[in-house]
């Protein structure tokens, strides 16, 4: 019994440390952002501040088309995370229920895609976009998004399709369902959870990538919400209290998509853990 009371401290002293490690950015992130730019900088270090204010928050969409990057960022994500949804589910479930001549060899390239470090490919793909005449337009980046991640999404949503009995598909084409219809009025439907989790996979990855943002738009007005936060690193000086406030409004979109679609994510990531 002793041993098994001290255990537990033990354990709930190492979450307790674990947990304000990780909890701690956050909220420094938050703080700096509610403080003045003379108290930023102040020393000793205020792990509080003493007087708070929004200028930031001002200043962001005062001095920046902050309005404007956010709502680049919401087309370019979702647009993107929605095509990747439609391709995958064709995809996965093509691969999930037949069979064909190489059917092992193109699941080897998805795997092997993931792989791969995403940096070495970036200078093809600026003289492929420069020569379709792609740069600085919003579809440039929706057109990669949604190449990058459907490999991906593919191998996910096809451990979906696997966990779900062929069955139910022949009863419903044997009530008169096309195999389509079937797809579309009975498996769709029971893999909901796995589909919501990887929308917002997708989503999540699309709104927070930044190296192909910075280099296929160069156009103020068609910016993203990191390459924007990205200008705020100056020659000289970091703004440190608008980068706050930036860092902030970014981050409330996918923690405001995680807390409603919580149950969706953790349903969905456990049925998709399946053999290959």
């Amino acid at each position: 019994m002793k041993r098994n009371y001290g255990y537990r401290i033990i354990k709930v002293a190492f979450l307790f440390v674990y947990l304000v490690i990780m909890v701690f950015p956050l909220y420094w992130i938050v703080i700096t952002s509610l403080k003045p730019q003379k108290e930023i900088f102040s020393y000793p270090v205020h792990y509080w501040p003493e007087q708070f204010t929004f200028q930031n928050y001002v200043n962001i969409f005062k001095v920046s088309k902050f309005n404007v990057y956010i709502a680049n960022s919401l087309l370019v994500s979702i647009s993107s995370a929605l095509i990747v949804i439609v391709i995958a589910i064709c995809s996965a479930y093509v691969l999930a229920r037949f069979r064909f001549r190489g059917h092992k060899q193109i699941m080897l390239a998805f795997f092997v895609t993931q792989m791969l470090p995403g940096f070495i490919a970036l200078a093809p793909l600026y003289m492929m976009m420069s020569n379709l005449h792609l740069l600085n337009q919003r579809i440039s980046l929706i057109l990669m998004y949604t190449v990058i991640l459907i490999p991906f999404s593919t191998i996910m949503l096809r451990g979906f399709f696997q966990r779900i009995p062929a069955n139910l598909e022949e009863a419903a084409m044997i009530d008169g369902c096309s195999q389509l219809s079937a797809l579309m009025r009975v498996i769709i439907p029971i893999m909901m959870p796995g589909i919501s989790s990887m929308f917002i996979f997708a989503f999540v990855q699309n709104w927070n990538e930044l190296f192909l943002a910075v280099m296929f738009i160069d156009n103020e007005s068609l910016k993203t919400l990191p390459v924007a936060m990205n200008s705020f690193i100056l020659k000289f000086n970091v703004d440190w209290g608008s980068m706050s406030a930036g860092t902030v409004l970014s981050v409330l979109p996918t923690i405001l998509l995680f807390a409603l679609a919580q149950r969706f994510i953790v349903e969905g990531l456990t049925q998709g853990a399946v053999k290959g």
